[in-house]
């Protein structure tokens, strides 16, 4: 029995190995110049469901700048089903499973771009050789996404049997391939130019599955949801529509299955008329020979119609593809729950979930179908627990070959790199990816709120952001604004030569922008960033103190680092506690905000020397923190020397003195580590652990009990971390991580504000 029960274990494990061990693997061992997107890549290896985009609407289907919009709009439908989008095309000789955004804008942008090509299967080879970017066409999108172990497809429209097509045998290659990959097409039909009746006719012949994702058995007609014709099956939810292709896959057939969406009702009415100038339009095809034009007949009829509609068939083809990819992202959402076992794999459908044309399924259980309208629809994003609010920003980075090079005024030879940046945007990445390691629960906790213009870089910024698996519905979009970036020229050696900084757009963010968004979440904590104006950060803080939701600032720079302090005195008055819960300088930063405290008379407020009283510290404290002084900045490192600095650079006496106005202080030291200053107040204080502990110069922490207030100050030294000499690459953005990774920790806990 146990030789039984390892042997179908062993059987188990080999053909989930087999499973996972796609064409793709063996693809790229023969070389092939195949480009699969990160994000891409990581779905297809952790199970996450991906959706597979077809190109040639992008390059031949409509015109620019529509294409990119709509290009761009389905990728973001797909993403709110949960789905990854992997729009495929060609670019430069190299397939491309996933496209980035400037990928995108290449193939979109005909005027700049206007030798890209049709690529169906018989294309594919040739254009690869000839280095020619290229458009998939449902046909070589069923390839590549059959090739990458994508289950799902969402078009437009399928080709099929040409009207005449009895005559001329054309038929298009797009049904064939559905005979040889194992992919759920969804899509509104087949174009309206075809000859519906024989293309339905033909999918039978070949043994190709098509089920309308309707209430009726009618099959669309692209610009309208009836042809007259019917399917031979209907599914109305996108778990049935998973689980005929999950089907598939078990039985090992190598068949695809065409899921025929109606376009929204909306569209219904204008789709005869449409369809009268698709009669025109084919008729003139004929008279004028262009039936005899080969893959370029379909695009010259679909332009003639948009023609002859005035541009009314371009708005309906836009709505009816963002429906089908909206439902091809709910169909491949559920198929990756089936495929990662969460579902029996002998579950029984109820009545409504799927049905032939003359007989039933029917039930033996009560579980019904999951699918609902919301669920089609998308539902919208959970409230975040996490809001960042600061600066979104492109860096560009340039550095020459060799510092002769500079200073000729002319170009020199070297590296130039571009990457996301802006600190409130670092801390928002680095605080989602600690918090989607926690759980996959995580994954939409944090919420980055900034301003993108709408140019290049505020594309590449949403773009690049969703790709990260980041939120973008708080990157605020400015008409006519130009997007935060940073360009900097390096010396040889990595120093700062010169550099320019355009930050006008955050500079210049009204407060009350971040307002609904703090009313909409009711996050457990904000974090700002020095980027912010003073007013845009007194307009913040006020409302989160007004809601009970704990601020985070991070001062950014020395410079930025007091813009806090009008949104402290102005509510200095109004709270037993500190206006700001959180702030994490750096020596130089204390130092200003110290500084800048004491010019504004804010360590004059009765309110400052109300709560330095309480704390009661005397002389048992400043032996206690001498003693820690003396102890070695490393445990590992004696040479980086002692916590001196701490005494004798007044850093304990300046962070203390800042209790009153921040809550709990993170320093940052650099190779010195951090010098956390907290202090605990009523409830807080009685119920932390810190109220059993007192002063511990091994661990590092000087504790003080306030015997009047029952305050409690803690001081304590976090040294940092040993590396070995060759694991260290590149220090810049470490502030940014550790106070991201220190958000996601908080919010994970849950604090309560005082």
């Amino acid at each position: 029995m146990l030789r039984a029960s390892f042997r179908g274990t062993f059987t188990n494990q080999r053909l989930v190995s087999l499973r996972k061990a796609s064409s793709l693997s063996a693809a790229r061992e023969r070389q092939a110049p195949i480009d699969v997107h990160p994000e891409v890549e990581d779905a297809l290896a952790t199970g996450k469901p991906v959706v597979a985009l077809e190109s040639t609407i992008i390059t031949h289907g409509m015109p620019y700048p529509t294409s990119l919009e709509m290009a761009q709009s389905v990728e973001r439908i797909v993403r709110s089903t949960g789905s990854i989008p992997a729009t495929i095309a060609v670019i430069g000789g190299r397939i491309k499973i996933g496209l980035h955004p400037a990928e995108l804008e290449r193939l979109a942008d005909q005027r700049s771009n206007p030798t890209a090509v049709k690529l169906s299967r018989r294309d594919i080879a040739a254009a690869i050789a000839l280095k020619k970017d290229g458009g998939t066409t449902s046909c070589s999108t069923l390839i590549f996404a059959a090739l990458a172990g994508i289950k799902v497809f969402a078009t437009g429209g399928l080709g099929g049997v040409h009207r005449g097509g009895e005559n001329t045998m054309d038929v298009s290659a797009d049904l064939h391939e559905l005979t040889r990959c194992p992919v759920g097409l969804v899509s509104a039909g087949v174009k309206s130019v075809l000859d519906i009746r024989r293309t339905l006719e033909y999918l039978e012949t070949l043994g190709v599955p098509v089920v309308s994702y309707a209430e009726t058995h009618d099959f669309p007609a692209f610009y309208s949801g009836r042809s007259g014709l019917e399917s031979p099956w209907r599914v109305n939810d996108p778990r049935t529509a998973a689980h005929i292709l999950h089907t598939h896959w078990q039985l090992g057939m190598s068949n695809g299955a065409i899921f025929a969406v109606p376009i929204p009702a909306e569209y219904e009415a204008v789709g005869l008329t449409i369809q009268e100038a698709v009669e025109q339009a084919v008729r003139e095809s004929e008279e004028q020979n262009i039936s005899n034009l080969g893959k370029a007949v379909t695009p010259w009829l679909l332009n003639r119609v948009g023609e002859l509609t005035q541009g009314k068939s371009l708005a309906s083809n836009i709505a009816l593809v963002e429906n089908t990819a909206l439902v091809g992202g709910q169909i491949a959402a559920e198929y990756a729950k089936l495929a990662g076992g969460r579902h029996e794999q002998d579950q029984c459908y109820p009545v409504k979930g799927i049905q032939g044309e003359q007989n039933e399924l029917h039930s033996t259980s009560d579980i019904t179908s999951s699918g609902t309208t919301d669920d089609i629809k998308g539902r919208p994003p959970p409230n975040a627990s996490l809001i960042v609010v600061g600066c979104a920003a492109v860096d560009i980075t340039s550095q020459p070959l060799a510092d002769s090079d500079l200073g000729h005024q002319s170009t020199s030879p070297g590296k130039v790199s571009i990457s996301l940046g802006g600190v409130g945007r670092n801390i928002a990445e680095a605080a989602h990816r600690v918090l989607s390691s926690y759980s996959n629960e995580f994954s939409a906790a944090t919420l980055l709120v900034s301003l993108v213009g709408d140019d290049s870089f505020g594309r590449l910024l949403s773009e690049e952001t969703r790709m990260l698996g980041m939120r973008t519905d708080g990157l605020i979009p400015v008409h006519g604004g130009r997007s935060s970036v940073c360009s900097l020229l390096l010396e040889r050696s990595g120093g700062l030569r010169a550099g320019v900084a355009d930050m006008d757009l955050i500079r210049n963010m009204d407060g009350h922008m971040a307002l609904e968004f703090i009313l909409a979440h009711k996050p457990k904590l904000l974090a700002v960033d020095g980027n912010l104006s003073p007013d845009t950060l007194k307009v913040v803080v006020s409302e989160c103190l007004r809601n009970s939701v704990d601020v985070f600032f991070e001062p950014t720079s020395v410079v930025k680092s007091a813009s806090i302090l009008p949104a402290i005195s102005g509510n200095l008055d109004k709270l037993e506690c500190p206006p700001i819960a959180f702030a994490s300088p750096n020596l130089l930063e204390l130092a200003h905000v110290y500084q800048q405290a004491q010019l504004l008379n804010l360590t004059s407020h009765d309110r400052w020397w109300q709560v330095l009283d309480g704390f009661g510290l005397g002389s048992k404290f400043r032996t206690d923190l001498d003693l820690l002084s003396r102890r070695d900045a490393s445990n590992h490192d004696t040479s980086r020397g002692n916590l001196a600095f701490l005494v004798d650079k007044g850093i304990a006496q300046m962070a203390i003195n800042l209790l009153p106005f921040f809550r709990h202080l993170v320093i940052k030291c650099g190779e010195m580590g951090v010098i956390v200053v907290m202090r605990f107040t009523g409830d807080d204080a009685a119920e932390s652990s810190w109220s059993t502990e007192s002063t511990n110069h091994h661990r590092r922490y000087v504790v003080s009990h306030s015997s009047t207030s029952g305050d409690i100050v803690v001081l304590q030294h976090f040294p940092a971390m040993q590396l070995p000499s060759d694991a260290l690459v590149n220090t810049t953005g470490a502030g940014d991580s550790l106070v991201g990774a220190l958000l996601a920790a908080l919010t994970s806990l849950s604090m309560q504000p005082c």
